[in-house]
Order: C-alpha cells, then sequence, then structure tokens
C-alpha cells in the first residue's frame, strides 16, 4: 500500500485541566478531501493546529511524506507545504488581493517590491486552481466567498500541497458553497490535499472522500464516504443522537409590537450601511434577518443596541424613542445581544468564565447588590450556565481563552438566554456549534418565543432562518430588499436574494 501522505500518530495535547487530544490517530491521502468533524471539544481544531505547527503536542508524532516532522512554528509547517485558512479571515479590507497575498513574502528587492511579477503569479495560480480572483480587486470590496479565495491564494503563493480549512462554509450562501466546492476539485485535481473541519455533515458528506470522527479528544472512526453513510450516521458517531433540525411551531402572533425600527439610516464616509430600513419585531416573533455578511447586518444590531447612532430614523422600544439611550439602559430595559464575534464583541479572553456572564448584566443580581460585585452568587449562576449550555470546562475559574471556539460560544449564548432579555438581538447563535448543542439553541430560541419575547435572528444557516423564523426579511447592500414567507421559500431562492440575482 502506498505510504499516506499525513501521518499523526498518538498524539496527546493537554491545557489546564482539560486533555484536548488523548493519543489521536489520523492519517490522511495525498489528492484526497478530508473532513474532520465531532463535537466542540472534541479536538478536532488543536489537532489541525499541531499539524499546521502552531500548536506543539505534549506526546505523539508527526509524519509528512514518510518523514516525521517536530514543528516548532507555524513557518516550519508552511515550509513543508502545510497551509491553513482559518474561519476568521486575516486580510487588510483596504488593500488589494495581491498586496495581501504577497503580504510578508513580497517578489522584488529589500527596497523595491516587483508587483507586476507577483500580479502574474496570483493570476497563473488563481486561472491554475479555477479561483477566478482579480489580483487589483480591493479586498474590502470582494463578497465572503471571494475573501476566502484570497485567503487559498494566500497559502497556495507560499507553496502549500495541504491546504487546511476551518469551517469553510460557515458564512457562504449556498451558491458560494456549490463554488468553493468547485475550487476543491479543483485544488485537488491539480494535487492538492485538501483537510478540513465542519459541523455541516450534508456538506462534508456532498464533497469529502474520507472522513474523520473525533469525540472526546480520541478518534471514534475513519470512513469513506459512501452513499451507505448518511447525516445521521454521522450525528450518531458524533453525539449519539440523531441530527436535529431547527423546524419550530408557528401559531398566532401577538399584535403587541416590542421593536418598531422606523426610516433608519447610518452613513460612515459617504457610504450606507444601512439605508432607510423599516422593521418590527412583535411579542412572541422571530424575524429572521438574512444576508450575505457585510450588508448591515451587523450594523443593524448594533444600531438596535445603541453601539451605532442613526443619521436618520426612530427606534422604538415598546413604544418609546430610545435612538439616544446609552448601551447600558438599553441592556437594562431588557434588550440581550448574541455578537457575531464571540471573541472580538463577546468576551473578554483574559478573564474567567464567572467575570464574562456578568458582561452586559453588571448592575443587577447575580452579578451585583447595592453596587457591589457578588462573587459567590454570579459563580454559582456561571455554573448554572455552564450546565445548562454544555460549556466543556473544569470550573468557572477557567479563563475564556482556554475555551474551544464552540465552547466560547455556547458561553455567550448563555449568558444571554439566562438573563431572561425581553428583545434577543442574536448573531449567528449556533455558528461554530456542533449539531446536539445547536438543538439546545433552537430550543431555547423556541422557547423564548412562546414566553413572549420577541427575538431578530440573523444567521449564514439558511436552513436555521428558515426552520425558525415567522418572518423573512433580506438585507441587500443596506436595504431591505425582500420580505419572504419561511414556509414557502428554498434556501436556494433565498440565497438568490441575498446575492442580488432575484432583484
Amino acid at each position: 500500500m502506498r505510504e499516506p501522505l499525513i501521518r499523526l500518530v498518538g498524539i496527546v495535547k493537554k491545557f489546564p485541566g482539560v486533555v484536548a487530544n488523548d493519543g489521536v490517530d489520523l492519517t490522511i491521502d495525498e489528492g484526497s478531501i478530508h473532513a474532520v468533524v465531532g463535537e466542540n471539544g472534541a479536538g478536532k481544531s488543536t489537532l489541525m493546529k499541531i499539524l499546521y505547527g502552531s500548536q506543539k503536542p505534549d506526546a505523539g508524532e508527526v509524519w509528512i511524506r514518510g518523514v516525521r516532522q517536530n514543528f516548532g512554528s507555524a513557518k516550519d509547517a508552511i515550509d513543508c507545504g502545510v497551509g491553513m485558512v482559518f474561519q476568521h479571515f486575516k486580510l487588510a479590507a483596504n488593500f488589494t488581493v495581491w498586496e495581501n497575498v504577497v503580504l510578508g513574502c513580497e517578489p522584488g528587492s529589500a527596497v523595491r517590491i516587483n508587483s507586476a511579477l507577483a500580479k502574474q503569479q496570483i493570476m497563473e495560480l488563481s486561472v491554475r486552481y479555477g479561483l477566478h480572483i482579480d489580483p487589483n480587486s480591493i479586498v474590502g470590496e470582494l463578497g465572503v466567498g471571494e475573501r476566502q479565495r484570497v485567503e487559498i491564494l494566500k497559502v497556495l503563493y507560499r507553496g502549500a500541497k495541504v491546504i487546511i480549512l476551518d469551517e469553510p462554509t460557515a458564512v457562504l450562501v449556498p451558491q458560494e458553497v456549490e463554488s468553493l466546492f468547485g475550487s476543491l476539485k479543483d485544488l485537488v485535481a491539480n494535487g492538492v490535499t485538501v483537510v478540513f473541519i465542519s459541523h455541516k455533515l450534508d456538506e462534508v458528506l456532498n464533497v469529502a472522500d474520507r472522513i474523520t470522527v473525533m469525540r472526546a479528544g480520541r478518534t471514534v472512526a475513519e470512513i469513506d464516504v459512501s452513499p451507505n453513510i448518511s447525516r445521521n450516521d454521522l450525528a450518531r458517531m458524533m453525539i449519539g443522537a440523531d441530527l436535529p433540525r431547527p423546524e419550530a411551531k408557528r401559531g398566532i402572533l401577538s399584535e403587541r409590537i416590542i421593536l418598531e425600527l422606523q426610516n433608519v439610516s447610518v452613513e460612515t464616509q459617504g457610504r450606507k450601511l444601512i439605508s432607510d430600513v423599516s422593521l418590527s419585531v412583535r411579542e412572541g416573533e422571530i424575524v429572521g434577518i438574512a444576508g450575505v455578511e457585510g450588508n448591515g447586518q451587523t450594523e443593524l444590531l448594533e444600531v438596535i443596541l445603541g453601539l451605532k447612532e442613526p443619521d436618520i430614523g426612530s427606534i422604538l422600544l415598546e413604544g418609546e424613542e430610545i435612538r439616544h439611550w446609552s448601551v447600558r439602559d438599553r441592556r437594562d430595559k431588557g434588550i440581550g445581544y448574541i455578537p457575531s464575534d464571540r471573541q472580538y464583541d463577546g468576551l473578554m479572553l483574559s478573564a474567567t468564565l464567572w467575570e464574562n456572564v456578568a458582561l452586559g448584566h453588571q448592575r443587577g443580581y447575580p452579578a451585583s447588590s447595592n453596587g457591589f460585585m457578588t462573587k459567590e452568587p454570579l459563580r454559582r449562576h456561571t455554573k448554572d450556565v455552564v450546565d445548562q449550555f454544555d460549556v466543556r470546562t473544569p470550573g468557572v475559574d477557567v479563563i475564556a481563552y482556554a475555551l474551544s471556539g464552540g465552547n466560547q460560544q455556547k458561553l455567550v449564548v448563555g449568558r444571554e438566554m439566562l438573563s431572561h432579555p425581553n428583545l434577543l438581538l442574536a448573531a449567528h447563535p449556533t455558528r461554530g456549534i456542533d449539531v446536539g448543542v445547536q438543538a439546545l439553541v433552537w430550543a431555547s430560541l423556541r422557547e423564548a418565543k412562546r414566553e413572549g419575547k420577541g427575538l431578530l435572528l440573523v444567521s449564514a444557516d439558511l436552513d436555521e432562518l428558515i426552520g425558525l423564523s415567522d418572518v423573512l426579511l433580506v438585507l441587500f447592500r443596506g436595504s431591505i430588499v425582500a420580505r419572504l414567507d419561511p414556509q414557502s421559500v428554498s434556501p436556494e431562492v433565498l440565497g438568490s436574494y441575498m446575492t442580488g440575482a432575484n432583484l
């Protein structure tokens, strides 16, 4: 038998109170698409970071092309032909594509970059691997799918023959997913090996040749993809249960309006981020906001929360104008907020879990009493969040940075849900969490709806939007361009509106 391209043997990686990898074995064949799936905290990302050289294993071996490697850094892995594209892109929005791609390894002399050579090399890579990117485009003007291809170009430019992708479809609409998968197959046809982490099991089965399933830091299965393997088969290997669905029972909605926006616009440097948006959220209603990332969804939630002030328009909370209220006053009035970026906006990574659970709720019990922080009640409350939302941690005194990305997300969602808001602004509440916990979050959203809360839901998961929403609004270039019935629209049609194809 041919020697596999990559062999990880007996990989062990421990963090304080956590065994992330517990003797993991993994083999990856050259010229294949290999998926790694598992619950949050199963050890997938840690294992991939060890392969990429950004983490050192405590024990175990990394073999590439039959040669044992001892990566001291990501540079060592890149020099060995291994590159990684992270879920959160690392691009300079005001730079061109070619400037982003060559940054740090520019062709030319020490005093002058050979821009013509750089553009030529990038165009050749783009054509060879079917990525279709103009080197002169400004990155900030590209769509999410195009920016992802720029990240792939960056690692190809550095000579990568193995590309690790972390949740590559998390923010893509169906048409962009189809385009990405086409690019991955072109990469493989040109001799590149692709390894990717994903929670979207139907997509894994659609594109992967082989799948490794991890649970609790160990490999529990390595299987070839075949028509006999279903999403539920993978789900049972991962979590011991069938795949959940985000279906909500729709009943008669109240006429009482919790939130109303009237002709709201936000402009920055001559560009309208939000343009003449009007919407309402009623008691017991989930209003879904669909849109390709960068079309105003984040700014819309920030305006409602008070992080941005509209140039014109009104924001009414239970009939009261709150346009000039502070963020703290709006939070005290019962607005909950799950931000789109858990690490940048949702957490203090160097603080403990109980300190993070206090964020946004510092002025009320259990976080404080009579102006003083109440540590023990807050620690008990944090334990409730950890237990109810299955946050994998040895204790509430652990710092947030020590948690996996999915467990960080569960902590943020649990903090907001257990604060019992009257209005919940939820941006990508299930991004980066496994299928088992997805069901828990969906159940929490449905319970909030039954309790008469108003919910504004932004999500890149179109099945989630369609399954949970009572009404769907599509944002395109900052404007609401469609109001759709979730019971009759398909993900493909919704994706067409999001990309402007149906306008």
